[in-house]
């Protein structure tokens, strides 16, 4: 999709983020958290129209976030057994969680603290090979005291390297005009290929606020020829389902970023894509199947990724 060229897009890419990394487990009783019940998710999102499927992992006891490569890839080959097909898009996120110690002692990081290099936040990606998986285009502060988010200049050009090297499409998480900035660095400096990919995220504090304004002003910072989606969080989440449709960009729902379908009503991820679904075909748009969508972003097979790992 030209950023150059907006106006409605009436072949949309939906996403559905099954789970996510916050602290939802427990308040929702639909919120998928052991590797089959991440897997059932993605699948039943895929039937409802999803074409990707965004994956964290959590502790099945706990259903706190992790990275553990285990749990991914139970979540991935499940899903890969089954006959329905859906584009696997797994996070990279986790491991860039800084807890700073109090004003007097900042480097007194506290137990929490799970921050580790580029490599080994992607350790899950070189093993199963998702045809996408995310990359944070930058660090930043979320509604935490005393916690940053850290993805540093050279992580993001490190990861960017070894993805593109064994052919797995990142997606640029965008949360801030810096990170648009820091991307379209990256694409110059050759470390990404041609069509890049951005997701655009709004309404996570304390990045760019979710409105209107805001995502056309994101829109605006992309680079030419870019690919490009947009979601909003809890009862944002529809409202920017159109709006990155009306703007010509492509589309996230699901768990990670709303938990219900109305007020006081607990949804599902699959009745989230529905609802989605609905408004979007309301609008005159159609949804892109799994297989345009590959063609659509340029992503690359499994087969043909064994390959390009095996070469790298």
């Amino acid at each position: 999709m030209d950023t150059n060229d907006q106006g409605l897009n009436r072949n949309v890419i939906l996403t559905c983020a099954v789970t996510g990394s916050g602290e939802t487990a427990g308040k929702t009783p639909h919120l998928p958290v052991t590797p089959a019940e991440i897997a059932d998710a993605a699948i039943s999102a895929a039937k409802a129209g999803a074409a990707i499927a965004h994956i964290h992992v959590r502790d099945p006891d706990t259903g706190a976030p992790g990275r553990d490569p285990a749990m991914f890839k139970e979540v991935v080959e499940r899903i890969r057994e089954k006959d329905t097909d859906v584009v696997i898009n797994l996070t990279t996120g986790m491991g860039g969680d800084l807890y700073l110690g109090p004003d007097d002692d900042p480097t007194a990081f506290t137990e929490e603290t799970d921050c580790v290099g580029q490599i080994e936040r992607m350790e899950h990606v070189e093993l199963l090979l998702p045809e996408i998986c995310s990359l944070d285009c930058g660090s930043f502060n979320y509604d935490v005291p005393n916690y940053v988010y850290v993805s540093s200049t050279g992580m993001l050009r490190t990861g960017a390297e070894r993805l593109q090297k064994i052919g797995v499409k990142p997606e640029l998480e965008v949360f801030d005009l810096g990170h648009i900035w820091f991307a379209k660095q990256m694409l110059e400096e050759g470390l990404l290929e041609q069509p890049p990919l951005f997701q655009i995220c709004m309404g996570v504090r304390w990045g760019a606020q979710g409105s209107t304004r805001n995502m056309q002003t994101m829109v605006d910072n992309l680079p030419t020829g870019a690919n490009w989606a947009g979601f909003g969080l809890g009862a944002n989440e529809m409202p920017m389902v159109a709006q990155a449709a009306l703007l010509g960009g492509h589309t996230r729902v699901g768990l990670e970023d709303n938990l219900y379908l109305e007020k006081g009503v607990f949804a599902s991820n699959a009745q989230l894509v529905e609802r989605a679904v609905v408004l979007l075909e309301s609008m005159g748009a159609k949804l892109q199947t799994p297989e345009e969508t590959r063609k659509t972003l340029g992503l690359s097979k499994l087969e043909e990724l064994k390959k390009l790992r095996k070469a790298a």
